[in-house]
């Protein structure tokens, strides 16, 4: 089954009002995609003047509280930044995973909070080093998706990114065919838990994509877009990787 190409942005703690203006490159770059979609999260602080200054580009959060509100000083739920004009959110980040110990109920509980507030979620799963070295990768990245994933798990408002912890902002990427391999364990593992949604799911690759690996990346099996981190940070290196995605 073809599926749609999603290539979504991740600042995470970067950016100002000031460097929204590379949001109009990517913008327009995004109007002469046709067949792709394109999204960027950005820090909470920025996504309302975002979405005001880009009405045509998803502008997402990276991260929601699973609660719609109450005493969690710091955090902000699905609702707020639905509010704020995010259209998805980022949930199960490997950074959250690790920095603030998040597990997978939580993340579970977060896409949920998504589904709650009428948002989309990118669901993030993925291995460390240690784990791929151990042979484990496909049975973490299974057990993570086992345990993340929301009820009510569908295609058009949920996808799955894969991002092996030690890729990313490395600059080492896995090979094309262990990106695929991965992927294949994905929609694999979702066709036992969600049946036939499971071929309408768009899987991501995320870890190091750039300009340069985006082409080969994107041309492996099950890989139905990508999670990029540093390189949407400006539209020279994001766009590229937009235009690879159109290819």
């Amino acid at each position: 089954m073809a599926r749609r190409k999603l290539i979504a942005g991740n600042w995470k703690m970067n950016g100002s009002v000031a460097a929204l203006a590379e949001l109009d490159g990517i913008a327009a770059a995004a109007a002469h995609a046709p067949g792709v979609d394109v999204a960027i999260a950005v820090p909470a602080t920025l996504i309302a003047p975002a979405a005001q200054r880009v009405p045509a580009l998803a502008i997402g959060a990276e991260d929601v509280h699973m609660a719609a509100s109450g005493a969690h000083t710091g955090c902000i739920s699905a609702e707020m930044v639905a509010a704020a004009g995010a259209t998805f959110t980022i949930v199960g980040h490997s950074e959250r995973r690790a920095d603030q110990q998040e597990s997978d109920a939580d993340v579970k509980g977060k896409a949920a909070a998504a589904r709650r507030a009428g948002i989309g979620a990118i669901l993030c799963v993925g291995e460390t080093l240690a784990e791929r070295d151990a042979g484990d990768a496909e049975s973490v990245v299974t057990g993570q998706i086992a345990g993340s994933l929301p009820d009510g798990a569908a295609a058009d408002w949920l996808s799955i990114a894969y991002e092996p912890v030690w890729a990313i902002g490395t600059g080492r990427t896995p090979t094309v065919a262990d990106v695929a391999a991965i992927h294949g364990a994905i929609r694999a593992k979702l066709a036992v838990l969600i049946g036939d949604e499971a071929v309408r799911m768009r899987l991501l690759y995320g870890g190091s994509v750039t300009p340069d690996n985006a082409r080969e990346l994107l041309g492996a099996d099950d890989v139905d877009g990508a999670l990029v981190g540093g390189a949407s940070l400006t539209a020279a290196k994001f766009v590229p990787i937009i235009e690879a995605g159109a290819a």
